[in-house]
């Protein structure tokens, strides 16, 4: 409630500041023929983020600002967009984005600014920061053939590289814990001495100046499964002095979801900050009746007056790698290590062993999903590319070998993790979720072009669809939640809760990034057989008050800017 009344007290500044501005553009606009406005939005239906009734009206911008929105005369500008019979909002935020080495490539960003993408959050766990010497080969390695070369050393140096290679979306990030981690104790599962843990805080202080808008963890994965409780307080009390928070791929969606929800819950609660729950599910049939469980204890800590939420993608898969199927200590010490201790056969035999039952410490997605709902979509090696869009079933099929032996047979042969998609969730629990006014939305997916460097590779159909299928789905054919409402959890929800300013609404003072759509066709239309097809319905998209989109086509502007968090000094007004 603080958060949306300081946003709202700040909205109200705003208007105030606006209402003089604009008495004086249109007293001088009657003395001259000059235009009042950079660019106007004209007679569409404005949804303004704040889950409100939409009015009817125009959005007028100056520079990268909204000047006003409500009735604009006509003539006050000599460049309109003509919004009649659509839906006017503020732009989309992407809650989970893995598009910085996609926006590297191309800059455009096409798969999400074709459904409305104006700002991509990073940060699940890894970040392109901080890096010492040690990691730039594991930097360069990530970044694939890009031929990038590396000249940043913090998560704020990565971030202004990308912005100033040129990119259409705004982006902002938090702060890796395990890219922390990895930058003071290297990969091995090890525990950090007090002095490490306070070399750890400080490169999270850093990374919170630079403009980070928290610490993101990713638990299920090593070496990031090996951080304690007590480690990830520290990180995120760290965070919490300049205004940060935590959000988390938990230490379990499956089998051990319950106890993981907890962690999270006690780590908000103890660094006195934020917490956010990343892609929220119940995975693997046995614990889909968790949900409901899960539900009722982030409601109950939020009555306890924690700032607990989540956000999620609309679909029943998701998307990981072949790591997630093997034991977490098996790949102590990075991948080199990994792939040497799958070839020892007795280690090897261990390992087949532990894919088969429930992980007692670990998150087994192999046994959770089963090799029938595994599909391998990402190879490097191109002898394995014929398998992209194969389950794990049909590939230990038609080599002749067990479903775990495959498993680790592709991971050496590929030397990568193998992106693969795993059928995990319940369809049922998917509309309870979106029902929950907390909860936001992420494509937990790069953002990439049909015709690009990344088209010859499987994709999970979210890449190109998560949020086209909202509106599609959840509330123009289900009904689960309103036009208002799903604007509201795209817009105004996920920048108060990053305390992000300025933007989120359509409001005069804020950012001019903003999105013309048909709620009446707003489409996805990418499947897991045939994932590379953009979704349709989003006609027009502005960023920081430059169109980026005209009738569904890339302009090819690329306006998008580093949005700096709380304890970035330029944040305060």
């Amino acid at each position: 409630m603080l958060l949306f009344q300081t946003l709202h007290i700040h909205h109200i500044k705003n208007i105030a500041t606006a209402f003089v501005v604009g008495v004086f553009l249109v007293s001088c606009s009657s003395e001259s023929d000059a235009p009042v406005y950079d660019l106007v939005i004209a007679g569409g239906t404005i949804y303004d983020g704040s889950g409100s009734a939409p009015i009817m009206g125009d959005v007028a911008i100056i520079g990268d600002r909204i000047a006003a929105v409500g009735d604009i005369p006509k003539g006050v500008s000599h460049n309109y967009i003509d919004a009649t019979g659509k839906a006017v909002s503020p732009g989309f935020i992407n809650m989970l984005s893995w598009a910085p080495v996609s926006l590297m490539d191309d800059g455009r960003g096409m798969s999400d600014t074709k459904q409305g993408i104006t700002l991509e959050v990073f940060g699940e766990g890894w970040t392109y920061g901080p890096i010492n010497d040690k990691m730039t080969g594991l930097m360069a390695e990530l970044t694939g053939d890009l031929g990038q070369e590396i000249t940043w050393t913090t998560m704020g140096g990565f971030m202004e590289a990308l912005e100033a290679s040129g990119i259409t979306p705004n982006v902002a990030s938090f702060v890796g814990a395990t890219t922390v981690r990895i930058y003071v104790l290297g990969e091995d599962d090890v525990d950090p001495t007090p002095a490490q843990l306070v070399e750890m805080q400080n490169l999270v202080r850093e990374a919170m100046r630079e403009g980070a808008v928290g610490v993101g963890s990713s638990l299920i994965y090593a070496p990031a499964s090996y951080s304690e409780t007590p480690e990830l307080i520290a990180l995120v009390k760290a965070a919490a002095e300049y205004g940060g928070g935590y959000i988390s791929h938990m230490r379990s969606e499956g089998d051990r979801l319950i106890e993981a929800v907890d962690e999270l819950i006690t780590i908000a609660r103890e660094a006195d900050t934020f917490g956010e729950i990343y892609h929220l599910k119940a995975g693997g049939r046995d614990n889909w009746p968790k949900m409901d469980q899960v539900l009722e204890m982030v409601e109950a800590a939020r009555a306890e007056g924690l700032q607990i939420g989540a956000n999620m993608y609309t679909y029943q898969a998701g998307a990981t790698g072949l790591d997630a199927a093997m034991p977490t200590w098996v790949q102590a010490g990075g991948q080199e290590a990994w792939f040497a201790r799958l070839r020892d056969p007795a280690i090897r035999a261990r390992v087949i062993d532990e894919m088969q039952r429930p992980g007692d410490d670990w998150e087994n997605l192999f046994y959770g999903a089963g090799p029938e709902g595994m599909l391998v979509v990402q190879f490097k090696n191109d002898a394995l590319k014929k398998y992209v869009g194969w389950t794990i079933a049909q590939v230990a099929e038609d080599r002749g070998t067990s479903p775990a032996d495959t498993i680790i047979d592709l991971v050496l042969e590929d030397e990568t993790r193998v992106g693969t998609v795993y059928f995990l969730m319940s369809e049922e629990n998917i509309r309870k979720q979106i029902a929950k006014p907390w909860v936001s939305f992420d494509s937990d997916a790069a953002s990439i072009a049909t015709d690009g460097r990344f088209s010859d590779q499987g994709a999970h159909p979210r890449t190109y669809g998560n949020f086209a299928r909202l509106f599609a789905k959840y509330v123009r054919e289900e009904g689960v939640i309103s036009i208002s409402e799903a604007v509201r959890r795209l817009t105004s929800l996920p920048a108060t809760r990053l305390k992000i300013r300025d933007r989120g609404l359509l409001a005069e003072g804020y950012y001019g990034d903003v999105v013309v759509f048909d709620p009446a066709t707003i489409q996805d239309h990418s499947t897991f057989d045939q994932p590379h097809q953009y979704s349709t319905g989003v006609d027009h998209v502005v960023v920081n008050g430059v169109q980026v989109l005209k009738d569904g086509a890339h302009t090819g502007a690329m306006p998008g800017r580093f949005v700096r968090g709380p304890g970035w000094p330029g944040h305060q007004p």
